[in-house]
């Protein structure tokens, strides 16, 4: 008859075998049979009973600090090293959970952090962590976490979150976290049933929410964008020393006038541009320009803290008051950034254009460049219209004048080439030294902004073109020409402009080019670009190319700006691969996740572009909070069934103009022709008609404005909703409170 195993056996073979750990795969294991098996069964309750082994599933078991093979994970984030770890979802043994690191395979869907997954997990047999885990499903985001403003009620409270899409929730005292009445906070959701308000706890304590700067706070919170750079970046960033000689293959461009073209209150300056007169005979009247960026590859290198930082961050977003940076500001403020008068390590191409600007040849180099001066676009501008300042007198012949006359060439390709003619004011907010917006402006569009432009796109290319001949793996910018939906609501809403868009043909930029050239100086002018514009697809990152739509071009990819996007970097280091300039190009692991990197850096881009829509909004509400009352004039810009979107002449603030406040009659939603039409006066709302309102609130926490109609066109005159029997009064009550509740998981924009 066969010996039963000691129990520090059977501990230790559960523990290296927890994919089959069952009752009879340790018996089978020990050779226990018969009768031995009562008392196999006995010792197995009694290492239970002790908590050495605990049961995993029906009739599987584990060891105590072990994980069974199959189990839910939660991921926690990235490490120094750039793996993605976990931790169980679940953890009820003592101690600490296990390190897992997750190792990613082609085809599986992005991770960040709070994703849960499915995965299968073997013991490690590196040091990166006790177990490895590879992904069977992704389930979906972690617990959820809301930013919002605390309202105390009796030890506890509730939460009024800034996010206008998201009810309010319960918050017990035990999970208020001593937070005071409000309080900016952050809080996690709580299970709980599927009725009623959801329950919170307070994760983190954030201040004032009134304070001028903590509007972008409040976006950054929202968005969960890293903000605060771990101590081990800040060292390495700080360890970094600048390059000051010219060795190996890189090139000594320091003779070359590369002027950098900024806004004034730029953080950085990652290009630089110069021109002159190509002296070949062949290519009479051309031009050779060359854009010089940061070489931001030389400091950081693939795998290290820093790479890992900046892949997660993905690119910087940009605040009225402040940047949250992708790189630290030792490397984007300075080391990285093309400074006046410093010399700065660099990746450049030499582009040449012949007479009517076409660019027939181009070549990358690795250098190092002093700047001779850093201007803004208003001295560049002043410059070229004859009125040069002290600082620009000096460098127009050799500096200004030449890039200004290879842009007037490059403007003739630009136009025959045909990109797409969108033509959108941008709005500026400007602060004063306490974070109080003081004014809201719209930019200028100047040619030195659209000469910066055009040279940056034509890097691009260059940069593309290059690498596809190679052969070397790159992140393309891809934009798709819009879905068949999109035009069709486009087509429906230029009807009542007077403007078409045919049907049955292959769409190309040109069809839609001739719809905003026919509208430039129209009252629709504005309103038609923007409808143009959300008829595209997003933009997105890739390493297949699927070519560019709205700027016409068949290969683009990103290579201008790699101390503020992380694709640019990777185009970078595959330019250095490509031209055997240095062991900092593109390593196997940059290859082997450049499906998973475009997922990542396009969701980080979109999160940023969200929070920086954000952060606009709720400056612009803090800024009308104290005109509630007031009457403005505006568009209509957008329709919904749960009323109307109004844009502000002045500001170009959009606000809400509910259903309810419009009048008693019903109000029919037409979504194909974007209308509301009264069912009793036959009257409609549509896009693009004038219309005049009144502020009838502004909330600064949300960023929401809510107006009410006095007029529109085509409308005439809105009837009071108070008017009426005294049940019409109810009804129009009730319907205000659903119309309220609708808009606030509107975006009001």
């Amino acid at each position: 008859m066969t010996d039963l195993p000691q129990k520090s056996d059977i501990l230790a073979w559960v523990n290296e075998n927890p994919d089959r750990a069952s009752k009879r795969d340790i018996a089978r294991a020990f050779g226990v049979k018969g009768a031995n098996r009562i008392g196999l069964k006995r010792m197995i309750r009694e290492l239970q009973a002790d908590g050495e082994i605990k049961k995993s599933g029906r009739k599987s078991f584990r060891g105590e600090g072990a994980l069974p093979p199959v189990t839910m994970l939660e991921v926690v984030g990235p490490n120094a090293d750039g793996d993605l770890i976990a931790k169980p979802q679940s953890w009820e043994d003592e101690g600490d959970a296990p390190v897992i690191t997750i190792i990613e395979k082609r085809g599986d869907p992005s991770l960040g952090k709070g994703d849960r997954l499915l995965a299968k997990l073997r013991k490690s047999d590196s040091e990166k962590g006790q177990y490895e885990a590879r992904m069977i499903k992704k389930i979906k985001a972690g617990a959820k976490r809301v930013l919002g403003v605390f309202r105390s009620e009796g030890g506890g409270g509730r939460l009024v979150p800034v996010d206008r899409k998201t009810d309010e929730m319960v918050i017990a005292a035990a999970d208020a976290l001593d937070a005071e009445d409000g309080e900016l906070i952050e809080v996690e959701t709580l299970p709980g049933p599927r009725y009623g308000l959801r329950k919170g706890k307070v994760v983190e304590r954030l201040g004032d929410p009134s304070a001028a700067k903590s509007v972008s706070l409040i976006a950054i919170h929202a968005h969960e964008i890293p903000h605060i750079f771990p101590d081990e970046v800040i060292e390495a960033a700080t360890k970094a020393k600048p390059v000051t000689k010219v060795t190996g293959k890189r090139e000594d461009l320091r003779h070359l006038p590369l002027i950098t073209i900024d806004p004034a209150d730029a953080r950085d300056h990652d290009d630089a541009i110069c021109a002159y007169p190509d002296d070949d005979p062949k290519n009479k009247g051309g031009h050779v320009v060359w854009v010089a960026i940061a070489d931001v590859a030389h400091y950081v290198t693939p795998g290290s803290v820093l790479d890992t930082e900046a892949r997660l961050r993905g690119n910087s977003s940009y605040f009225p008051d402040r940047v949250v940076p992708m790189l630290p500001e030792e490397l984007s403020g300075d080391l990285c950034s093309l400074h006046e008068g410093v010399d700065r390590p660099c990746m450049a191409v030499r582009m040449v254009l012949n007479a009517e600007g076409r660019k027939i040849a181009h070549d990358f180099h690795r250098g190092l460049m002093r700047s001779p001066a850093s201007l803004t676009y208003e001295q560049a501008q002043a410059a070229a219209d004859g009125e040069p300042d002290e600082q620009c007198a000096p460098l127009w012949d050799e500096a200004i004048k030449p890039v200004f006359d290879a842009y007037r060439a490059a403007a003739i390709a630009r136009d025959k080439r045909g990109p797409l003619h969108l033509e959108l004011p941008e709005r500026r907010i400007e602060l004063d030294d306490a974070g109080k917006v003081t004014s809201i402006k719209f930019r200028d569009r100047l040619d030195a902004h659209k000469l910066v432009e055009e040279f940056m796109i034509l890097a691009n290319v260059a940069a593309a073109e290059t690498l596809e001949a190679a052969g070397q793996p790159l992140l393309f910018r891809v934009h798709e020409e819009p879905n068949p939906m999109k035009l069709d609501a486009l087509r429906e809403q230029l009807k009542d402009t007077g403007l078409s868009l045919a049907k049955g043909q292959v769409l190309q930029t040109r069809h839609l080019n001739k719809i905003l050239d026919e509208a430039v100086g129209s009252p629709d002018q504005e309103l038609i670009n923007l409808a143009v514009l959300r008829a595209q697809t997003q933009a997105y990152y890739n390493p297949e190319n699927f070519g560019h739509f709205g700027l016409n071009l068949r290969s683009y990819g990103h290579f201008t700006s790699p101390i503020r996007r992380y694709a640019d970097l990777i185009v970078h280091r595959a330019l250095i691969s490509a031209h055997k300039w240095g062991k900092d190009g593109l390593s196997p692991s940059d290859v082997d996740k450049l499906k998973a990197t475009a997922e990542q850096i396009s969701m980080t881009e979109r999160r940023s572009m969200e929070a920086e829509r954000d952060t606009t909004d709720r400056y612009l509400a803090t800024y009308m909070s104290d005109q509630e009352g007031a009457v403005f004039e505006g568009r209509i810009s957008g329709i919904a069934r749960f009323g109307m979107f109004v844009k502000l002449d002045d500001t170009g603030a959009d606000g809400l103009v509910p259903i309810s406040s419009l009048g008693t009659e019903y109000f029919r939603f037409d979504q194909a022709r974007n209308t509301l039409t009264g069912e009793r006066s036959r009257k409609s709302l549509k896009i693009g008609a004038r219309a005049t309102v009144r502020l009838a609130e502004a909330s600064p926490l949300t960023g929401g404005l809510i107006f009410e109609l006095i007029e529109a066109e085509g409308f005439g005159k809105a009837s009071r909703s108070t008017r009426g029997t005294g049940g019409t009064r109810r009804k129009v009550n009730r319907a205000k409170i659903k119309d309220r509740k609708m808009a606030k998981k509107a975006k009001l924009r």
